[in-house]
């Protein structure tokens, strides 16, 4: 819900009248209003200043601390507090010379942006921490690494590339569905795969009232009961690659990511990490999401036509032409 800021009438205040108070019951419009009184709880800030720096969501989430969304959130939950003074309104700003504290820790400001490739081996869970008391990637990470946030998540059993950054706001970026980054997986699934199953992929497919955007999937081989795919997607959605497969009956047993837009895993061994240099960050995230955001009659121009499917080119396999003279059941 988009914030409304109203300016009201101006009225003239009376000799010796006391000052108007709030709701909340901060003083309004008074220069003491963020100063934090011995013994007392931080008071909560009603008005945001407007006159100088970022807002304070944009800001926390450049220091890594969170994505802005999960910033305000944590606004809303009163557990952001500058210079003594519970925030309300995510709206408020910050020049970087205030105290500012999430919960009980005190947050430096933000350091020049960093990425890293991070292969992700499958059993750990991507979050800080898990009520079941199972081991996260954070638990993982070398005691090197500074604060960072994830790009997206990967499940439980989901292998591969997984990019950390301490900018929160670029995690953001590369996150949104509408840079339509590309995101590669080789995938394992039990299930015959068909020309059929493919097409269906690739016009989109709903799940359980969820739509999902046109999928690429490529046919590699086959091995015993399983057929090993690559498939491309540009959503993210939450365990979308396993859901859209399993609705053309395709149950995935092996899901590891290759490719996260212009990244790749490469020979980068589970549980390493390594820091992608600040030039090719800055240069490919950059003109990335600039094409990407480009008005509609500019859209960039795929360099390569979609990957389509191989199967029945294989010998002994059966071919689309062979199929079409039994009707589709």
């Amino acid at each position: 819900m988009t914030e409304r800021r109203e300016t009201g009438r101006s009225r003239q205040e009376k000799p010796g009248s006391r000052p108007q108070k709030t709701r909340t019951g901060a003083v309004k419009n008074s220069p003491d209003t963020a100063r934090k009184k011995p013994g007392h709880s931080p008071k909560t800030l009603a008005e945001p200043d407007w006159s100088e720096g970022e807002r304070i969501a944009k800001y926390l989430a450049r220091a890594g601390v969170a994505s802005r969304r999960e910033v305000e959130r944590m606004i809303e939950a009163g557990e952001v507090i500058v210079n003594g003074v519970k925030l309300t309104s995510p709206a408020f700003k910050v020049t970087g010379r205030e105290t500012i504290k999430v919960g009980r820790k005190t947050i430096s400001a933000p350091e020049p942006t960093r990425l890293w490739r991070y292969h992700k081996p499958s059993g750990l869970i991507s979050t800080n921490s898990d009520p079941e008391g199972r081991r996260t990637i954070f638990d993982e990470f070398p005691k090197s690494l500074p604060r960072v946030v994830t790009v997206g998540r990967l499940d439980l059993t989901t292998e591969g590339l997984l990019l950390l950054t301490n900018d929160g706001e670029l995690a953001r970026a590369l996150e949104l569905p509408k840079n339509a980054l590309e995101r590669t997986y080789r995938v394992r699934a039990q299930g015959t795969v068909t020309d059929f199953k493919i097409a269906d992929l690739a016009a989109g497919i709903t799940v359980d009232g969820v739509d999902y955007a046109p999928i690429t999937a490529v046919f590699d081989r086959e091995n015993g009961a399983n057929s090993w795919l690559t498939v491309t997607l540009t959503e993210g959605k939450k365990r979308e690659v396993r859901r859209a497969l399993e609705a053309v009956n395709l149950k995935v047993n092996r899901l590891i990511r290759i490719n996260y837009g212009p990244y790749e895993l490469g020979d980068l061994r589970p549980g390493a990490v390594e820091e992608i240099p600040s030039e090719l960050m800055l240069e490919t995230v950059g003109h990335m999401i600039a094409e990407a955001n480009k008005p509609l009659g500019e859209a960039p121009k795929r360099e390569a036509p979609a990957a389509k499917s191989r199967l029945g080119t294989r010998p002994g396999s059966t071919r689309l032409a062979d199929r079409k003279r039994r009707p589709r059941k």
